[in-house]
């Protein structure tokens, strides 16, 4: 973990601070909704993990793409995802990115370069390695994004993901959210190995650990990798170091932490950490900071009262879409 180099314009790390509090706001919004018993299904939080998913996705082009877990509201968001779209799919609504079929764990916007969503844990990783294969065969010059959390990298799908990735130097950058916890498993309980990144070795792959509560260091970090994977150089590893704010899911009060752990990970908030280097190095004024968190604020209402009043599906619709 060093200093941060490699800064993005002033334009971009605006529109970088904004997406931080979508994805935010969003999830607080979602987080009552569900206690109200207004959402169906269930949810895993993405509050706290925003300067991953935003710092990763701030290197990407639109013709990139992403793979994503069971808590990847974060990721539709920062890949570019409507707001209207992903709550709609929330509510179970017609209009929503994946027609009601999905809901929370199964977000889809290809036009943005979100691939369907995959909860089953790695499974999203040898799918993005298949992805990279398919871009290196067309010559495209793409790069796919795999982001899954720490639990992850103890099943054989993440292995054998990166091992193809690996021998066949596939466009692929391995995101790792290294939220302490696999659901309520401590990370340091399921590998005698120090860090995640420490595994990379073992597929001759380049790996780099990163504070993923700073989002300059993770744009920093996955600027490198995106960079290597689009030359042809091959996949790398980027562990970032986070904590998710809420339980494992909703329904998790999460008691397996220690309460001065979660106060201390939460003194670390990303967002207002950004906000203050953003003040710092002049790019904002405080006030035009919270100008802009007003309008965030103003687009999860629209978001909500879009979903609130958008149709259900048909019955018919259920054939609709799908292949078997």
């Amino acid at each position: 973990m060093t200093k941060v180099e490699i800064l993005p314009e002033k334009d971009k790390m605006v529109e970088m601070y904004r997406k931080m509090l979508e994805i935010r706001h969003f999830e607080e919004r979602v987080y009552y909704l569900f206690v109200q018993g207004i959402l169906p299904g269930t949810v895993h939080l993405y509050a706290g993990q925003e300067a991953v998913a935003v710092g990763v996705c701030s290197n990407l082009r639109k013709e990139d793409f992403i793979t994503s877990t069971h808590r990847p509201h974060g990721h539709f968001i920062a890949k570019g995802g409507a707001l209207k779209q992903l709550m709609a799919e929330l509510y179970a609504k017609k209009t929503g990115c994946s027609k009601a079929k999905g809901g929370s764990m199964h977000l889809c916007d290809l036009d943005v370069g979100m691939t369907p969503s995959i909860a089953i844990v790695a499974a999203a990783v040898p799918v993005a390695a298949g992805m990279g294969l398919a871009f290196q065969m067309k010559r495209t010059h793409q790069v796919v994004a795999c982001f899954f959390g720490d639990g992850a990298t103890n099943q054989g799908a993440w292995h054998e993901g990166l091992n193809i990735a690996a021998i066949w130097k596939l466009p692929v950058v391995f995101v790792c959210e290294n939220n302490v916890y696999a659901a309520s498993t401590r990370t340091s309980t399921m590998m005698l190995v120090k860090t995640i990144a420490d595994r990379a070795s073992a597929y001759g792959i380049p790996a780099t650990m990163v504070d993923g509560n700073d989002v300059l260091a993770v744009y920093e970090a996955t600027h490198e990798a995106v960079k290597r994977a689009r030359s042809g150089l091959g996949p790398t590893l980027v562990e970032c170091f986070t904590y998710r704010h809420r339980g494992h899911s909703r329904g998790d009060p999460a008691p397996y932490r220690p309460k001065e752990e979660v106060e201390e990970w939460l003194k670390k908030d990303p967002i207002p950490k950004f906000r203050n280097k953003l003040i710092e190095l002049s790019v904002l004024t405080k006030g035009e900071a919270e100008e802009i968190e007003k309008g965030v604020l103003a687009e999860i209402d629209d978001a909500t009262r879009f979903a609130e009043e958008s149709p259900p599906p048909s019955p018919e619709e259920a054939l609709q879409d799908v292949f078997a």
